[in-house]
């Protein structure tokens, strides 16, 4: 296979979660474009769609949502960060919509949590006579997931960082990739990477 044929072949990730909140946000995407890059990969962060000036608040919001979704269907995978964001075992919701947006659209999904414990053992709960409750009184599933069965069921999740997670994507890509078996039976894949070993737990 020559350059330019490995170039068209370049599958496209589009950069979900909510690092776009950080501060540095903008040199962060780019230093994540990078890693992309070094695994193989094109890569589209949601801060590459640079907004007309002097729109309204409201009319700013829909134009990020519009080019998010634009980019998102412009992409081959989305690489979702899965850490917990405003609360104990809640990823960001605007990652969690986009994955299901993703979902929808037939796209490859893959996540990243810097650790895999299970929601009941990682969310802050007291013991009921229905079960157990988080401290707003809301049951917490035990399905044994680091995250919410709907993320988790439709998503291939790597404990590590995002780097591990492209360690295991390139694994993947590199002889050739189907959709994910565990979400067309509807179960969960979750993978423990340490170091080049990877396993399914």
């Amino acid at each position: 296979m020559n350059s330019d044929t490995r170039a068209a072949t370049r599958k496209r990730i589009y950069l979900a979660g909510f690092d776009v909140f950080r501060t540095d946000a903008a040199d962060y995407g780019r230093s994540l474009q990078r890693l992309c890059a070094r695994f193989g990969f094109d890569a589209t962060f949601p801060l590459d769609s640079v907004a007309p000036t002097g729109l309204p608040r409201a009319e700013l919001a829909a134009w990020i949502y519009r080019a998010n979704i634009a980019a998102i269907g412009a992409a081959d995978i989305v690489m979702a960060n899965l850490a917990d964001f405003r609360g104990a075992g809640e990823p960001d919701s605007g990652t969690a919509f986009e994955i299901g947006f993703a979902t929808a659209s037939g796209k490859d999904i893959w996540g990243y949590r810097d650790c895999a414990t299970p929601l009941l053992r990682h969310v802050p709960t007291t013991m009921t006579g229905a079960g157990r409750v988080c401290e707003r009184g809301f049951l917490v599933e035990d399905f044994g997931l680091p995250v919410n069965l709907m993320l988790a069921c439709s998503s291939r999740i790597v404990t590590g960082g995002p780097e591990a997670c492209l360690r295991a994507m390139a694994a993947e890509y590199g002889t050739g990739s189907t959709p994910s078996p565990c979400r067309q039976a509807g179960g969960s894949e979750i993978r423990q990477v340490e170091g080049r070993r990877q396993s399914s737990i």
